[in-house]
């Protein structure tokens, strides 16, 4: 899970857009997206633990690729996240940052934003 909210912040402030939203969406089946608490670090590894315990990455799965965990994990947090834009500003909790979720890497993978604006 790599905290990506600074990347997204940036390309709120190059928009110059003060009202509204950034989509922001992952196209892989085995990587995602999620807002949670980036204060923290055992946030993450707690999330991490349970996933993978829950999760298993052997777990008697058919599909030929060996990476069936991964897509149960992705398909559990989403491939996608919108987030408000007030003042120029990403509105999030005081706790809140968004990750990047790779289930299955290292690999090469896309970040797609979109800034909108609402004016």
């Amino acid at each position: 899970m790599v905290d990506i909210t600074s990347i997204i912040e940036k390309q709120v402030q190059e928009s110059h857009i003060q009202s509204g939203i950034v989509y922001c969406f992952v196209p892989h089946t085995t990587a995602a997206l999620t807002i949670n608490e980036n204060a923290d670090p055992d946030v993450k590894r707690d999330l991490l633990y349970k996933l993978n315990k829950e999760i298993p990455n052997e777990d008697g799965y058919h599909h030929a690729e060996g990476n069936s965990d991964s897509h149960l994990k992705a398909s559990l947090f989403g491939f996608s996240e919108q987030v408000l834009i007030e003042n120029g500003q990403l509105v999030l909790g005081t706790w809140q940052g968004i990750y990047f979720c790779e289930f299955d890497g290292p690999r090469n993978r896309n970040l797609i934003v979109k800034v909108h604006s609402f004016d």
